[in-house]
This record gives structure tokens, C-alpha cells and sequence, in this order.
């Protein structure tokens, strides 16, 4: 059977012993906690199941909405994430109450697996020590992101009773960023490559992607750089040992394509989904897309501002006047990933069936009255800041926009970005350094002028690579934890969150939609406050400063 051809959920058969039989006996016609692992297919189950809660797609499209980069009209993909990026709410939000619950309801399944699964005496022990490994990275992964939003956290790592879990206190950050980083280096020392596995186990964890995280992980502290530097240059030097990463050909291919983005050089690790009416698929989309291509409304659109720094074709940035830009044509002989991303005014929209539509989205601009205004103030159903989402459209789409196109936790994108970050802030970043990294990302979005793709010399590296960071990665669920371990949070989620030039009163913003207010208090939101209800419930836990 192949390994991720369907993910399967499993419960544990709960038994009452009759009271003339020992009360640890297991019976022999159900499944306890005491022989649930001794079968094999059920040890493969378990692992599918941590699988499916390592992330799902909801978390990873909110993320940019609590970013510069998207508001959310309707609250957002899961919980009131429009509240977190206004700066409006306290420990009772849902949204921390969700995102706190899934992930240590993940950590629960993995410390399960990891007590019980030497139960097992079919399974070879090396496929059991690679099994451990896969379901240790996924524990570390969730351990990861309580630690970027909560800071101190519970540090749980095995098998606890329900009353044990409300007597567990916050150890500090460090000590958890301690464990994530050596459960990854474990893990990178037994797991196999992307190019050991067969086709049929495409989607299992590697070696590469847990020195990948661990470099996200350091990359996020700031002040392991040097560290971040040598965890690259493993993954670029030696294909051999960790697999053969590469850029893919065509950016678009990799959200759009269903061969290109189930298979390729690119992905280092992917939440899978099967797609076709049994598989399993997302649909976060029906709420992405131009309601004329199909979607049921609009909860999550596009900013100006992300919209603002997709350079133009000769490597300016809009703002110089010496750039071409024209704010009466404004998409034109820009970053070609600003058309892969986002869906503008008179956007030529493929569809399905090969035929293309023009996307009229500015008001008193569409020719046929019949079709829906995609852009009406303060209507929730269309587009509250004139834009909408390119990236991952399915073309091969089941009804209502379900897709069974693979989501990308991380990309060799990302890697060759983390490496030029790292070698930037260390100040080793030269032409070679450049040729390694941004000059290939820009190559294969599409330029072309020596301009944009030459070493810029003395020029503001940083934002250089900011910028670069932002266009390649938006929409994959990483932009908020960026401004926030760059302090930016403070200035781009202060002011109006902005969208396209409809408003028509040039004299507030320019005429550019202002989509959304928020406030972000550097004091206290760089953490996130500890869930009211579990507060309650465990007198150990103790609350983030400003809450």
C-alpha cells in the first residue's frame, strides 16, 4: 500500500475490563493502549495520523492575513485573524485558543507514538528508528511555532495523565529552542534523503528538510547566523547526502501544475493532498479567488503594499523615479511574480478549460453589466482592497474550487533566501554570494535586464533581500513570523492597510482603498497572550507581559 495515497485517523478503542480479569490485560478482540502498536498497519496509521496534524491549510493562507501582506474582511482562514492584525484582542480570542490547542493536541499524538511504537516486534528496527525520527521532527515542528508566537512554553515530551497536563509550567525559551534544534540534528542523522526514498513514499520527511527547518528555526533568533550559514552550505554542498535541490524552471508550475508541483527539485517538504472526489484536498480557495472565476466570496485579499514591492523588470523598486513606473498602468513590466501571485484590474485569467477572461475589478471599468462587480467598498462577498489571489489556483479544481495541490512548508527558494540573509548580516554578502542565491531566483521568475540581475554593490543589501523574501515566499505562510524577528511589526502593522487606487478621493492616501486600521504595540504583541481558558484550567501557567 502506498504510503501517502490516503491519510487515515485512528481512536483508540476505549474497554472496560470485566472485574475477574487483571485490569492491565489486554483483550484480544479490540485495540487498548496496551497492544493498539503490536500491529503493523496500525503503527503506519499513527504515523499518517501525525502527519495530517503537523499543519493544515488554514493556519498556512492566515498566516499573511495577520501580515502586511492580506487583510481578511471575514475574520480569516481559522479564528479572527483580522483581529490580530488590527491589534484588537486579549488572551480569549479564538484564534490563540485554536492554534494553542492544535498544536499540543499534535505534540499529544507524537508523544503517544513515540511511547508506544516499540511495542512493535514486526517492523524492522531500522524502519521503526526512521519512523521515531519522522514523528520527532514532527514534534519539534509544533514545539517551533508555540515557541515563535508564545515564547516560554510548556515543554511536554512524554506520555502525561489529563490531570499531570494542568500542572505543566513555561520553560523558557531557550531551553525549547535547545530541544527543537537537537531533535532536528537527530533527525537529519537517520533519516534518509529526498533521492533515498521511492516515489511511492513521496511527501516523507527527510534529512533535508530537518536541516532546513533547523535553519528557519536559527534564521528566526537572529543572532545564530553563522550557524544558519553552515546548515546551508550542508544542503547546497552535498547532494549526495541530503538530495539534489534545485530551483524549478517555471515559478508558476510549482502552485498551478499538478506534476510540476507534486514532483520536483524545488519541494524540501510539502502537506500533501491527493486531490480527485475520494483524495484529500483544501478549499480555502473558494474564498481566494476573482468571484468571477468562480469563488463564493472574498476572505482573504492581497495588499497594496505587498503589490507595491514587486520590483519593475529593470530591478527598480517603484518608488525611483528613474524606474519606468506608471501609476496609470501600473502591472505593467513588473516582477513577473507579481502576476503568478495576485490577480489585478484586467487581469487575463486562464481558465479551466483553456479559455481566458479578462478580470475587470475597478468600478466602471467592465463592459458587460451581467457579470459581478469584483470590487465594491465594504461589500464582504468581493474584494475590500481590489485584489485578489493568483497563486495556487487549481486549474484541475473539483467543484467549489477544492484543490489536491500540495502546500510548500519549505522550498529551495527558501533555502538559497536564508543563506543570503545569514552570509548578509554576517556583512559576507559579495557577487558570489549573489550568484548563488538571488540572481537565480530572479533569473527563473523572469528577468532579464543586467540591471536587475548584476551584484547591486553598496546597495541596501538588507532590504534587498527583504524585498526579495517577500515577493517569492508571499502566500506560504511565513511572512508574519519575517516582520516580526525584523521589528518591522511595529511600523508596517501601525497605520491603513491599503488597497488598489479605487477610492476616488485623491486627497486621503493618494485614492488608494484603505482596507483595514491596525495597531501593533511593540511592548506586548510580539508575543501572543497565553489562551484565557487554559490559564484557567492550569495554575502553573503564568500570562505574557501586557495581557
Amino acid at each position: 500500500m502506498k504510503y501517502f495515497k490516503k491519510l487515515l485517523f485512528l481512536t483508540l478503542a476505549a474497554t472496560v475490563a470485566s472485574s475477574c480479569k487483571k485490569l492491565d490485560l489486554a483483550p484480544t478482540n479490540t485495540f487498548t493502549e496496551l497492544n493498539f502498536y503490536t500491529t503493523s498497519l496500525n503503527v503506519n496509521n499513527a504515523l499518517n495520523n501525525n502527519y495530517s496534524g503537523m499543519y493544515n491549510s488554514g493556519l498556512y493562507f492566515s498566516n499573511d492575513a495577520m501580515s502586511d501582506n492580506a487583510y481578511a474582511p471575514g475574520g480569516g482562514p481559522t479564528g479572527n485573524v483580522t483581529a490580530v492584525a488590527s491589534g484588537s484582542y486579549n488572551s480569549q480570542l479564538d484564534k490563540f485558543l485554536n492554534d494553542w490547542n492544535f498544536h499540543y493536541s499534535g505534540i499529544n499524538s507524537c508523544n503517544l507514538f513515540l511511547g508506544n511504537v516499540d511495542q512493535n516486534k514486526t517492523l524492522d528496527a531500522a524502519t521503526i528508528t526512521r519512523m521515531k525520527a519522522e514523528v520527532r521532527f514532527i514534534r519539534a515542528f509544533h514545539y517551533f511555532y508555540l515557541m515563535t508566537h508564545w515564547g516560554d512554553v510548556p515543554l511536554i515530551t512524554t506520555i502525561i495523565t489529563a490531570d499531570e497536563s494542568k500542572t505543566q509550567s513555561r520553560v523558557s525559551k531557550a531551553t525549547v529552542l535547545n530541544f527543537i534544534t537537537s531533535e532536528l540534528e537527530a533527525c537529519a542523522a537517520v533519516l534518509p534523503s529526498k533521492d533515498q526514498y521511492s516515489s511511492a513514499d513521496n511527501g516523507r520527511i527527510t534529512n533535508g528538510a530537518a536541516l532546513a527547518l533547523e535553519a528557519r528555526v536559527l534564521l528566526y533568533q537572529g543572532n545564530r547566523m553563522a550557524d544558519v550559514v553552515t546548515i546551508c552550505e550542508k544542503l547546497m554542498n552535498n547532494p549526495g547526502t541530503y538530495g539534489n535541490y534545485a530551483l524549478v524552471s517555471d515559478y508558476n508550475s510549482l502552485f498551478s501544475n499538478t506534476a510540476v508541483n507534486k514532483n520536483n527539485t524545488e519541494t524540501v517538504l510539502a502537506l500533501q493532498y491527493q486531490g480527485g472526489i475520494t483524495g484529500r484536498t483544501w478549499g480555502d480557495y473558494y474564498d481566494f479567488a476573482p468571484i468571477s472565476a468562480g469563488a463564493r466570496d472574498n476572505g482573504m485579499a492581497p495588499t497594496q503594499e505587498l503589490v507595491n514591492d514587486c520590483l519593475m523588470l529593470n530591478g527598480k523598486p517603484i518608488t525611483d523615479p528613474t524606474s519606468g513606473y506608471n501609476e496609470s498602468n501600473p502591472y505593467i513590466n513588473r516582477d513577473p511574480r507579481l502576476t503568478a501571485t495576485i490577480v489585478y484590474d484586467q487581469y487575463k485569467f486562464l481558465n479551466p478549460d483553456g479559455t481566458t477572461q479578462t478580470i475587470y475589478i475597478k468600478p466602471g471599468t467592465d463592459p458587460n453589466s451581467n457579470r459581478p462587480n469584483e470590487y465594491r467598498p465594504a461589500v464582504e462577498s468581493v474584494s475590500s482592497t481590489g485584489y485578489y489571489w493568483h497563486k495556487y489556483f487549481d486549474p484541475n479544481h473539483l467543484p467549489a474550487l477544492a484543490s489536491g495541490l500540495n502546500l510548500h512548508l519549505i522550498r529551495w527558494a527558501e533555502v538559497l533566501l536564508d543563506y543570503a540573509e545569514a552570509e548578509n548580516s554576517l556583512g559576507q554578502m559579495n557577487a558570489t554570494v549573489w550568484n548563488k542565491t538571488i540572481i537565480l531566483l530572479r533569473q527563473r521568475a523572469g528577468f532579464t535586464d543586467a540591471n536587475a540581475l548584476n551584484y547591486p554593490g553598496n546597495a541596501d543589501m538588507t532590504n534587498i533581500i527583504r524585498r526579495e523574501r517577500r515577493v517569492e515566499l508571499a502566500m506560504e505562510g511565513i511572512r508574519t513570523e519575517d516582520i516580526n524577528r525584523w521589528k518591522l511589526s511595529e511600523i508596517v502593522l501601525n497605520g491603513y492597510a491599503h488597497g488598489a487606487k479605487f477610492s476616488g478621493d485623491p486627497t486621503v492616501d493618494n485614492g488608494y482603498i484603505r482596507a483595514q486600521l491596525r495597531h501593533f504595540d511593540p511592548a506586548k504583541n510580539y508575543l501572543w497572550p497565553i489562551p484565557y481558558n487554559d490559564l484557567q484550567k492550569d495554575a502553573s501557567l503564568t500570562q505574557n507581559p501586557g495581557y
